[in-house]
């Protein structure tokens, strides 16, 4: 790995993180949008994203008040989710995974660890639905975007 490839997971990293943690209370909570996760497109275009995703959300969820549970299982929701994104054969399918992945996920934790008075059928529904407006709604057209630069990114893979 270069320290191109090394940087370029540094920087998506660091991005995530900050960007969760500037915007705390709406990052964190049964109704959560994380702006950062329009980060989550970036998978379709390069597998460097995918450890950078992962360690930015370990970060991000170090402030999280579910704690030690949403660091765990939290960054794993985004490990699982920037790789199925990985594989995703049409842009349009790239937000579907982060949406899904933490609904359940998430959903789960905040229904069953967060001692917050929601069940977890209804923090599926608020995460996802939180997840839906910003993966499909910034993230899809950041894709777009980012597709007139792909020959830009590191590590990019060929037009699919």
């Amino acid at each position: 790995m270069s320290t191109r490839h090394l940087t370029a997971i540094a920087m998506i990293a660091a991005l995530y993180a900050v960007l969760t943690m500037a915007l705390a209370p709406l990052s964190y909570g049964p109704v959560q949008l994380r702006i950062s996760e329009i980060l989550t497109v970036l998978p379709y275009f390069t597998p460097l994203a995918i450890p950078g995703l992962f360690i930015g959300a370990a970060i991000a969820n170090l402030l999280s008040p579910v704690g030690f549970y949403d660091v765990i299982f939290g960054s794993l929701a985004s490990l699982i989710a920037a790789w199925l994104t990985a594989r995703m054969p049409r842009p349009w399918l790239a937000p579907l995974p982060p949406v899904l992945v933490n609904a359940v996920i998430i959903g789960i934790l905040l229904g069953t660890v967060s001692g917050l008075p929601v069940t977890v059928f209804a923090a599926m529904l608020y995460v996802g639905l939180g997840q839906l407006l910003v993966c499909y709604g910034l993230g899809l057209p950041f894709l777009y975007l980012l597709r007139r630069f792909r020959d830009h990114i590191p590590g990019a893979r060929p037009k699919r």
